[in-house]
């Protein structure tokens, strides 16, 4: 879809009380001195390449640094500064080498040989090499590191064969054409074999990997250091700039308000921040001191799912009639600034093969009203709720406050008042990320939003597939609307076995049309990344693979 063009607020300048307001909120966040501006405090004394960076994120602190270790964003955003994967994306969406120099595919579909770049070295000195591949998909594999993200990527390896230094041969299950851009991720990224050894809690905290930073220190609830690499000479094919990295420190500090974020980005405390609100995005949009980057993640897009396993959305109807209450488009175009827009697809605009249906996602209360009267709702409580044989017709709606932004939790709260004039009771309940994984994994909701990423179509499989019911290791699973559809199986199945886009591509529409006229998901809008940085920095950009902050390139404007 065309991205439409917006009148632009005019963009945010103050320096004044902002800057106070910065100085006096970060003293905890790892944000040393009170100066107008962190390019004036060179720690080293070396020159511009020489200062620290400071990047300010909005995300969850992660509870390990490993990547293979449950799988969340929060971890890929750091991550993608330490730990490299074999294959990673280009502009366009397509594979590119990173580790890797090139893959085949076998005529039977069993397996793909894998070739490596040779003379690349982890952080603590060993070799990176084919039987650190092998060492990597074991240690994701093995239900002991507790893996979602990464072991369902890896469902259909069976094993790693080592065919010599720089070659590997991943030996399949079944086929799977989705593999080469399963391993363009970071949860599927590649660290030391003996950074692993040392045990899950030293590698939680500092992962030997091949990028361009090496974790430094880590202070708990307030940041993680990043130092360069000096030895770094395995740069994504697409990189431009392979001399980097150039900024030599790297503060990653974590700042959950959004208002401080911005007051440290405008008072110089901060050269980068995330999670950035669409209204300040807006703002600065057009500024001549900061620039913006957004980019929307692959996987699935932002969307509403609801549990047929629960006791109101079992009912098909009742799901139509929850869908036909939503003024979501006006609502999305003002809370969001214009920034975001409206999709009517599960996949992200990021991969391929996306199915807009516009036509189910109509505001129509009336239908809703009828829906809801012949499934039996008929009668109503004194607060106006429908109630039938004697339970209210209540939506349990966790959000988790790390992963929605304010603008989706005001959406979330529209979509409770338009819902409740046809005599639903929208329960919303804000949690961490912790409880709000909990409310998942136990099945305690109605409705979720749960954003997954992966730079694949076959996110589909992973997401709504029968089999994506069962908790992965980590406790965590992928399908939240409880769906168990044989026929769906048996389409994205098939779909996982394609490598051709010609052959698969059909069967992810076919199976996309399915799971939206079941009625059990709401499609909202793109996953955005969405990044606000000083012109003081050049060359900084979101990687395409997952649309992560790169550093590779950055540095500091003459």
């Amino acid at each position: 879809m065309k991205k439409k063009e917006f009148t632009r607020p005019r963009p945010y300048r103050s320096r004044g009380a902002k800057a106070l307001l910065a100085c006096l909120a970060l003293s905890g966040a790892g944000l040393a001195g009170c100066s107008d501006t962190a390019s004036g405090g060179s720690e080293n004394g070396d020159g511009a390449d020489s200062m620290t960076l400071v990047y300010a994120t909005g995300d969850a602190e992660p509870t390990c640094l490993d990547p293979h270790v449950g799988g969340n964003f929060p971890q890929a955003l750091l991550g993608n500064q330490v730990v490299e994967s074999l294959f990673s994306k280009d502009s366009d969406g397509d594979i590119v080498n990173w580790l890797a120099t090139g893959y085949e595919e076998a005529e039977d579909k069993l397996s793909w040989t894998i070739t490596l770049k040779e003379d690349v070295v982890f952080h603590d000195g060993t070799p990176f090499d084919a039987a650190a591949v092998k060492a990597n998909i074991e240690h994701l594999k093995n239900p002991d590191t507790a893996s979602s993200t990464g072991i369902l990527a890896m469902s259909k390896v069976e094993n790693v064969e080592v065919l010599d230094d720089h070659t590997v041969r991943f030996n399949l299950s079944e086929p799977d054409g989705a593999l080469i851009e399963s391993l363009a991720q970071t949860w599927t990224g590649i660290m030391s074999p003996a950074g692993i050894e040392r045990g899950m809690d030293e590698n939680c905290q500092q992962p030997f990997g091949t990028g361009p930073y090496k974790v430094e220190t880590w202070e708990q609830n307030q940041k993680i250091t990043l130092v360069r690499n000096d030895d770094y000479n395995s740069a994504p094919a697409d990189v431009v700039d392979d001399s980097g990295p150039h900024i030599e420190r790297i503060h990653w500090t974590f700042i959950p308000e959004s208002a401080t974020r911005l007051a440290a980005l405008e008072s110089g405390q901060a050269h980068v921040v995330d999670s950035v609100q669409p209204e300040a995005l807006a703002n600065y949009s057009n500024s001549a001191d900061y620039s913006i980057a957004m980019f929307e993640r692959p996987g699935t897009t932002a969307r509403i799912e609801l549990n047929t396993r629960g006791p109101v959305f079992s009912d098909k109807a009742v799901r139509e009639a929850f869908i036909a209450s939503m003024n979501l488009d006006p609502a999305i175009e003002t809370l969001f600034h214009g920034m975001y827009e409206r999709h009517y697809s599960i996949l992200s605009d990021s991969v391929k093969f996306g199915v807009q249906r516009p036509d189910l996602f109509t505001y129509d209360p009336a239908r809703a009203h009828a829906l809801l009267d012949e499934a039996g709702w008929t009668e109503r409580d004194e607060d106006g709720v429908r109630v039938k044989d004697g339970q209210r017709l209540e939506v349990r709606f966790p959000i988790s406050t790390n992963q929605s932004i304010p603008a989706e939790v005001s959406l979330v709260e529209q979509i409770a008042q338009t819902a409740a004039e046809v005599g639903f009771d929208v329960k919303i309940e804000q949690l961490d990320l912790s409880s709000w994984y909990s409310r998942s994994g136990d099945w305690e909701f109605d409705a979720i939003i749960a954003p997954y990423s992966k730079t694949s179509p076959d996110v589909l499989r992973t997401v709504y597939h029968s089999s994506a019911n069962v908790p992965a290791p980590s406790g965590y699973h992928a399908n939240q609307t409880g769906v168990e559809d044989p026929e769906l199986d048996a389409i994205l199945d098939e779909a996982s076995r394609l490598s051709s886009d010609d052959e698969r591509g059909p069967l992810y529409e076919q199976a996309q049309n399915m799971i939206l006229e079941n009625a059990v998901v709401i499609p909202l809008y793109g996953q955005m990344v969405q990044m606000a940085y000083t012109n003081e920095i050049e060359g900084f950009r979101l990687q395409p693979q997952l649309g992560v902050p790169s550093f590779v390139e950055a540095r500091w404007a003459d």
